[in-house]
C-alpha cells in the first residue's frame, strides 16, 4: 500500500506509554527503540512508557520520544509493506521526516534531536516566555494583534489550519497580543502547555549553537521529497545546518505545506507516531485530503490494508 505523506507529529503529541504496543508486538519497532537508546545514552523505551506527563512533557525528553516513537511507527509499516512519496513533519517532525527519508541515519538523527531538545530547554528556561493558541480569527487579523503589542516581543508561529494560529513570545507580550486577539474577535484563546516561546527569535542563540553542531554530520540525498513547513515548500537539503538554523526561530507554514502537497497530487497520508493532531488539521485544511493516525499496531494493520 503507498500513500503520498508521511506526517510526522510535533512537540506536544507526548503521552504516557507511547509506543508501548509496537515496542511489544513489531521486531522493526523494538530495533528502533534499541537503536534510540543507545544513540541518546539512555534507556528511550523506559522514557517513553514509565514517565508521568510532567516528565514527558519536558522538551529535552518529549522530542527525543515523539522522534523515536514516531521512526518506530514507520519501521511497523514498512515491515507492513506500506510505502510513501513523501514526507513532512510539524516542526520537530521535520527531523522525523529527514531521519524517515534517509537523509540522517536512525542513529545520527537521535543525536541531533537530542542536542536540539537540550538547547531548546535551556532556552525556554532562561527566558519567561509561553505559547497560546488563537481560534476562530483569521490569520490576517492575529498578525495586525501581534504587530501592535509594545511589552515585548510576539509572533504568529504555528500556522496549523484555517482558523487555528499559534502565536509566541514573551510572557508580558504573548498576555497582551492575546486580549488584541479577543478584542478583534477570536473565539477562544488557550495557553498550550510548554515553557518556551518556539520558533521566535528568542530561540537565536540555541539555533545558533545547534547549527554548530549539525555542521559535523553528514548528510545523504533523501530517497524521497521532503516538504519543510519553514515555506512549505520541497526541501532543498544541499545547506542542511543553515536550514535548521533557520527552522528553529522560523514559523511553522503547515496549511501552505498540505496544500503544496495536495498541488502535486498528494492527497492521502499517515500521520505516524503519537496522537492525531495532524490528522485533525489535514480536514480543515482540504476535506479532499484523507489522513489515518498510527500510533500503534491498530494503526499499522489499518494502514496497510
Amino acid at each position: 500500500m503507498e500513500y503520498g505523506f508521511a506526517f510526522f507529529p510535533g512537540q506536544g503529541a507526548q503521552a504516557p506509554g507511547m509506543g508501548k504496543d509496537l515496542y511489544e508486538n513489531s521486531q522493526a519497532a523494538r530495533l528502533v527503540f534499541e537503536e534510540a537508546s543507545e544513540g541518546a545514552g539512555l534507556d528511550v523505551a523506559k522514557l517513553c512508557f514509565d514517565s508521568d506527563k510532567e516528565t514527558l512533557s519536558r522538551t529535552e525528553n518529549s522530542q527525543i520520544a515523539i522522534f523515536t516513537h514516531s521512526m518506530a511507527a514507520l519501521a511497523a509499516l514498512t515491515e507492513a509493506g506500506v510505502t510513501f512519496k513523501a514526507a513532512a513533519g510539524f516542526s520537530l517532525g521535520e527531523y522525523t521526516a529527514l531521519a524517515a527519508a534517509g537523509v540522517v541515519s536512525l542513529a545520527d538523527g537521535v543525536k541531533i534531536v537530542s542536542m536540539r531538545g537540550k538547547l531548546m530547554q535551556q532556552a525556554a528556561d532562561s527566558i519567561d516566555g509561553g505559547m497560546a493558541a488563537i481560534l476562530g480569527l483569521e490569520d490576517a487579523k492575529i498578525e495586525e494583534a501581534c504587530a501592535a503589542v509594545k511589552s515585548g516581543l510576539v509572533r504568529p508561529v504555528n500556522y496549523n489550519c484555517p482558523g487555528q494560529l499559534v502565536i509566541a513570545g514573551e510572557r508580558a507580550a504573548l498576555d497582551e497580543a492575546v486580549e488584541n486577539c479577543k478584542a478583534a474577535g477570536a473565539r477562544r484563546a488557550l495557553p498550550l502547555a510548554v515553557s518556551g516561546a518556539f520558533h521566535t527569535p528568542l530561540m537565536e542563540k540555541a539555533a545558533a549553537e545547534l547549527r554548530a553542531y549539525v555542521s559535523d554530520f553528514t548528510f545523504s540525498a533523501p530517497k524521497m521529497d521532503i516538504y519543510s513547513n519553514l515555506d512549505g515548500e520541497v526541501l532543498d537539503c544541499a545547506d542542511l545546518p543553515a536550514h535548521l538554523e533557520q527552522h528553529m526561530i522560523s514559523p511553522v507554514r503547515w496549511t501552505k505545506l498540505v496544500r503544496n502537497g495536495m498541488a502535486a497530487g498528494l492527497t492521502t497520508a499517515c500521520e505516524i507516531g503519537p496522537g492525531k493532531t495532524l490528522t485533525g488539521f489535514a480536514g480543515k485544511i482540504d476535506k479532499a485530503l484523507t489522513c489515518k493516525p498510527v500510533s500503534d499496531m491498530a494503526g499499522v494493520q489499518a494502514a496497510a490494508e
